[in-house]
């Protein structure tokens, strides 16, 4: 190497260090290295991703940004991740500059294989139409009345057998595997009328939810590899690229088959009488023409956001009463006191059938729970946006245009300056009235577990009604303990699965003891309330005289200061 070559490697060098010292210095949260930013400390914590991103913000004060490139001319643009927790920021993303935060080229080229231009992959026009077409419909009582009709079977026919010969035969049980399959069974049947019966006795194997699942995981291995990567592996077809486009064939030869067959059913339903009332049937029913691939693409969609998400916040909401027994325990007496009303005494008769809509709303602390549960577990732990413009946050950080912000859910759940000094604890309470008998929802911007702004997640309602209708009926049955020796971890993806699934012991449930005290306690409050309103008789407001529990010296005032 002659000198001047040397020379200007030389310079080169400098001249980058000089540069890398002022940008990292202009960052704050984790460490950023020369050239690889802060891969490495992702890559050193991503066993425990979320909680690494939990203890920056909390260090850094809700908000940090990091590069993941660090290259000039990259590392302010491409390279750039805003990472936040900050109630302001979320509301300012996901609603106050909506259209300057849209999911981005990136997210959509990572899911378009799978999901195409459904709603949980445009921005935009295309958008905002299946979301105006898709909102009409998740305000119907049709639609909840299906879903509630899909529940309960599965529940009776399905769920609890499994879980019942479990029981009798002493077998472990992975509860979150079991309530993947409960959920997918449930999601199917609502987004296309089709049972893939993947929850039956014995559970067995599904062409097209296997299919489902190597798609997602396929999908999924795109965001860990840079985009060049994941594109020249497809062309090349090697890995799970191959896995990928084999499960979308299947995908799209299952779906078709199930589209041209509702097609014909359309056409015969004034005939039979048998009106079809998922999702799929809903759109074809439309004026609009949609084309199959369209109407394939609206069921995927509703099948990726409606099956983890319900799924992997029961795994959690199971795992969390194991930890906690006196949240259990007072869920059972709302149940209990729930069913005493509509079903009597005879506890024998509570499980004969599922729990209907009224009494599923009458479960209010058990809706807390399962919000607790979603604000300390979210089922979708963070998401990122891109950045069209330059903007700067309501708490003075600068975004610049091609960026990415990513907002923690996980985070924002767990922050003491927005859930007080307990943020940690597992507290139904901080969602109900200071009387108990209501339901409190926080801020959209503080508990993001279904998203906020115009992005909301349309099923939210028909999630609670799932959730509160699986966790009663196991509840009512049964008592879960985790295998010893069992290790409870998240997993590492978009959404929070626990890795070794949840292995639990499944036990009969006694609910005398629980249903005695709830009688007596209530007889108690009869026998209060008869005795006052015998007091109230007996207790004449006296005007003259000292009879009557009057005292002499209260003669002529009209005040009762006793009952003789």
């Amino acid at each position: 190497m002659d000198t001047s070559t040397a020379l200007l490697l030389f310079a080169a060098v400098t001249a980058y260090l000089l540069w890398f010292t002022f940008i990292s210095r202009s960052l704050k949260g984790p460490r950023v290295y020369p050239l690889l930013g802060s891969l490495p400390g992702l890559i050193e914590n991503c066993d425990r991703l979320h909680d690494w991103i939990y203890d920056n913000l909390r260090a850094c004060g809700g908000t940090y940004q990091t590069c993941i490139c660090a290259v000039p001319f990259l590392a302010k643009k491409q390279g750039l991740v805003t990472v936040t927790c900050d109630p302001r920021n979320i509301e300012h993303l996901l609603k106050t500059r909506f259209d300057n935060y849209p999911k981005g080229p990136t997210w959509q080229a990572v899911f378009h294989d799978l999901l195409g231009e459904g709603i949980f992959n445009s921005d935009g026009d295309t958008w905002l139409f299946q979301r105006k077409t898709a909102a009409l419909e998740f305000t119907t009582r049709t639609l909840r009345q299906a879903m509630a009709r899909w529940v309960s079977r599965a529940i009776k026919l399905r769920f609890c057998p499994v879980l019942e010969t479990a029981q009798l035969k002493g077998e472990q049980v992975d509860l979150q595997d079991l309530l993947l399959r409960l959920t997918f069974d449930n999601i199917c049947g609502l987004a296309f009328g089709k049972d893939p019966q993947t929850c039956a006795p014995g559970l067995p194997d599904s062409s097209f939810a296997s299919a489902f699942d190597r798609a997602t995981e396929a999908t999924l291995q795109r965001f860990i590899l840079p985009e060049v990567m994941w594109k020249l592996k497809k062309w090349l077809r090697l890995g799970l690229e191959v896995s990928l486009n084999r499960s979308l064939t299947q995908l799209d030869d299952y779906l078709t088959s199930v589209i041209d067959a509702r097609k014909q059913e359309l056409l015969n339903q004034q005939k039979d009488g048998n009106p079809h009332d998922d999702l799929l049937s809903r759109f074809m029913k439309k004026k609009e023409s949609y084309s199959d691939t369209f109407l394939q693409h609206v069921a995927l969609n509703f099948i990726l956001a409606g099956r983890d998400t319900s799924s992997v916040a029961l795994s959690w909401f199971f795992w969390l009463l194991t930890q906690n027994p006196s949240v259990e325990e007072k869920i059972l007496h709302e149940i209990s006191t729930v069913l005493i009303k509509t079903r009597g005494e005879d506890v024998t008769k509570w499980v004969d059938e599922p729990l209907g809509f009224e009494e599923v709303d009458g479960l209010i602390y058990l809706k807390a729970a399962l919000s607790e549960t979603l604000r300390l577990y979210p089922s979708v732990p963070q998401d990122s946006k891109h950045v069209v413009s330059d903007d700067v946050l309501p708490d003075g950080t600068f975004v610049p245009a091609g960026s990415s912000v990513t907002y923690s859910i996980y985070a924002s759940g767990r922050m003491k300056t927005t859930w007080g000094e307990d943020c940690l604890e597992f507290k139904p309470e901080r969602w109900l009235s200071s009387d108990g008998k209501n339901f409190i929802m926080h801020d959209s911007y503080k508990f993001v577990a279904f998203n906020a702004g115009p992005r909301i997640c349309l099923g939210k309602d028909l999630a609670y009604l799932q959730m509160k209708s699986v966790a009663a009926a196991v509840l009512l049955r049964h008592r879960l303990s985790v295998v010893q020796g069992h290790k409870v971890e998240q997993k590492m993806s978009l959404t929070l699965f626990m890795k070794h699934g949840l292995k639990v012991n499944v036990h009969k449930r006694d609910l005398e003891g629980t249903v005695a005290r709830i009688i007596k306690k209530g007889k108690e409050g009869e026998s209060r309330r008869l005795l006052h309103g015998n007091n109230e008789a007996i207790a004449v407001r006296y005007t003259g005289g000292g009879c009557n529990g009057v005292s002499e010296s209260a003669a002529g005032k009209g005040v009762v200061v006793g009952v003789v």
